[in-house]
C-alpha cells in the first residue's frame, strides 16, 4: 500500500523516480496491471483538470474507473467520509483518489483504510500530483532545479499548490520567492523571500501564477479585477521585462486579464497547457506506484 497524501512524505529520490516514470509514459511507455483493478474517484469539490486527468490516466492504465457522485451517494444521508471509503474498499476498489474541501481530511482514513489513498487536493493543505506535474514541467525546461529562481505569485495563503511546491522546490535546490498582495502572504512560508511584482518578473526563471481563491476568502479581499491585474498580475508590460528563457506557469483554472493577461495564456513562454498534458503522465506514474505489487505486473512497451 502506497498512499500519496502530501509531497513532504516523498524523499527527493522518490520524487525524481516518479518524474522519470512520468516522462517515460509521455514517450510512449505502456503499463497495465496483471489483474483487474478498480479505482474510485471521490471529488467533493468542483474540478475539471484534476478529475479528468486522473480519469484519463486510469483508463490509459486499463483500470476500471468508479466515478463517485456526491449528490447521488449516501453522503446525502449523512454517511461519513470514512464509511464511504470503507464501503468502496469492501466492494472491491483497489485505490481511491479523493479531493475534499477539508484540510487533512485523510487523517480520519489512515490506519483504518487498507487500500492506497491518493490526495487529489485537501482544502488549503496539499496537492501532491499538481506539485509533481509542475516539477516535471520545470525539469523538461531546465533539467535541474539547483539555482533556479522560482517566483510564486498571488493568493499564497489559500493555495495548496504554493504550499506543496515551495517545500519541494527548496529541497531540490531552487530559490523560491513570493509576490502578490501582502495580506495574502503566509509568513511561515514566505519568510523574507518577498519580491515586488516588477522586481519578480526580472528575477524569475519560472513565474508561477496562482488563481485567486475567492471561495476560501472569509470576506472580499480585492477592490476590482482590473486593479488586481495592474498591481499584481502578469501584464503584457511585465512579460516584456522577463528573461529570454523564463517560462510562465499556472495551475488553472485561469482568470484571464486578472492573474495573467489574456494574450499571455497561450504565448510562446507559457507552459500552462503543457502542465495539463504532463498531469496525465504524472498521475499514471503515481497510480502505478500505488497499485504495483511484486510479481503481478505486466509491462508493455
Amino acid at each position: 500500500m502506497k498512499h500519496l497524501l502530501t509531497i513532504t512524505e516523498l524523499d527527493n529520490e522518490e520524487i525524481l523516480d516518479i518524474l522519470h516514470e512520468a516522462q517515460q509514459f509521455l514517450e510512449g511507455k505502456a503499463w497495465v496491471p496483471a489483474t483487474d483493478k478498480f479505482v474510485a474517484n471521490l471529488f467533493f469539490e468542483p474540478s475539471t483538470r484534476t478529475k479528468f486527468s486522473f480519469e484519463v490516466a486510469e483508463k490509459k492504465l486499463g483500470l476500471h474507473v468508479l466515478n463517485f457522485e456526491t449528490h447521488s451517494s449516501s453522503v446525502q444521508k449523512g454517511e461519513t467520509l470514512y464509511d464511504t471509503v470503507k464501503t468502496l474498499e469492501a466492494i472491491g476498489a483497489n485505490a481511491v483518489v479523493i479531493r475534499h474541501p477539508k484540510d487533512h481530511y485523510f487523517d480520519e482514513l489512515v490506519g483504518g483504510i487498507s487500500i492506497p489513498i491518493i490526495n487529489g487536493g485537501d482544502g488549503c493543505g496539499h496537492h501532491p500530483t499538481q506539485c509533481l506535474l509542475d516539477l516535471l514541467t520545470i525539469q523538461q525546461e531546465f533539467v535541474i532545479f539547483q539555482g533556479l529562481n522560482v517566483v510564486i505569485v498571488g493568493d499564497i495563503r489559500h493555495s495548496r499548490v504554493a504550499r506543496s511546491n515551495a517545500d519541494v522546490l527548496k529541497r531540490l535546490g531552487a530559490n523560491v520567492y513570493f509576490s502578490g498582495p501582502e495580506q495574502w502572504m503566509d509568513d511561515a512560508m514566505v519568510g523574507g523571500n518577498y519580491l515586488p511584482m516588477d522586481e519578480a518578473v526580472k528575477q524569475a526563471d519560472v513565474m508561477m501564477m496562482l488563481r485567486i481563491q475567492h471561495e476560501r476568502h472569509a470576506f472580499k479581499m480585492i477592490s476590482s479585477k482590473e486593479e488586481y491585474h495592474q498591481l499584481f498580475g502578469l501584464t503584457i508590460e511585465r512579460e516584456a521585462m522577463m528573461k529570454k528563457q523564463s517560462i510562465i506557469m499556472h495551475p488553472a483554472p485561469i482568470n484571464r486579464d486578472v492573474e495573467i493577461a489574456d494574450s499571455l495564456v497561450e504565448c510562446e513562454r507559457s507552459r500552462i497547457f503543457k502542465q495539463m498534458t504532463n498531469g496525465v503522465a504524472v498521475r499514471q506514474a503515481v497510480l502505478k506506484r500505488a497499485l504495483q505489487q511484486k510479481g503481478e505486473v505486466v509491462s508493455i512497451g
